[in-house]
This record gives C-alpha cells, structure tokens and sequence, in this order.
C-alpha cells in the first residue's frame, strides 16, 4: 500500500481510541504506547510519519537508542481495553504486550517490531527528532496541553519503510 494510503482510518484511530506506537529499545526489549497524535507527510524527500512522545513517558526513553518504531492501528472497534491499558500504564512497570496479550510480529528490518492483528501498519525507520520548545508554541496549546511546567514533546520522524493495510 502506498503510505498515502488509508490515510482517514490512521485519522479515525487518532482522533479516537488511538493507535499503537511500538519500540524495541536497545536491549531487545518490546514496548507499546498508545497515541493520538501523529502526522504523515513528505519530508526531505521521503516518506515520513512523526509521531509525539512526552519526555516524561517510558517510551521516550526507549526511543532515545532505538532506530525504528511502528505505528498499528487496530481495526474499527477493536482493541479498546488494550489501548486504555496502554495509553494509562508506564512500561517501566508492566511487559504491556503480554499483560494485553497481543502478539508481535516481525518488521521489515532488524529491530523493527509491530502488533499482529492490526488494520494498518506503518512501519519506520527512525530519520530524525527534534524537541518542541514552550517560547515556540502557542499560548492556547500550552494551556490546554502542557498546564504548569510540563515538559512538550518530543517530535519523532521516522522513514515509512512500509505501510500495510490488513483485512
């Protein structure tokens, strides 16, 4: 499937229950998170999805060595306990993959893991990141998503190496 592709289901899931972001750190250990925000895009020439991950969050961490992650969306419907589990759970705590008891699949390149199952998949290769800043952005963003002194995400762009749509 071209990455442009089914582009209002990754929307669907995004402004729902949300969709998946799975990363190998760098000792081989698995972690998922649930997202809502996400972009796709072209971008110095290649096919990009960039996704946003707080500093605060697990999964940051993880991503710090990784180089790739995926982004699953699961199929209309489903999959709703496992994304609320993911989305409120730290992976400092919990092995969420088993604790959901979801499957992981091989991705495209070494490194690079997905959840079976899934309706859409995007599968990345990390190409870059870059930190928001708070004097950057604008004050009703800040209000609503960064209340106190919350650090702002951090943005991932990852190389879509493959993009899969599953019935």
């Amino acid at each position: 499937m071209k990455y442009t592709e089914n582009f209002d289901g990754l929307c669907e899931a995004l402004e729902g229950a949300g969709a998946f972001l799975v990363v190998e750190d760098k000792h081989g250990r698995v972690n998922t998170m649930t997202i809502g925000w996400a972009q796709v895009g072209f971008i110095w020439g290649q096919p990009i999805m960039t996704v946003l991950v707080r500093p605060s969050r697990y999964t940051h961490t993880s991503l710090k060595n990784a180089t790739h992650f995926s982004v699953c969306v699961p199929k209309r419907g489903e999959l709703k306990k496992e994304l609320a589990f993911c989305g409120s759970k730290s992976g400092r705590d919990y092995d969420k993959i088993r604790a959901c008891a979801m499957t992981l699949k091989e991705g495209a390149e070494k490194g690079l893991k997905y959840l079976d199952g899934c309706a859409l998949v995007y599968q990345c290769g990390i190409y870059g990141k870059t930190e928001l800043k708070r004097e950057t952005m604008p004050a009703p963003a800040l209000a609503a998503y960064y209340p106190g002194h919350d650090a702002p995400h951090t943005l991932y762009f990852g190389k879509i190496i493959k993009a899969e749509k599953f019935q």
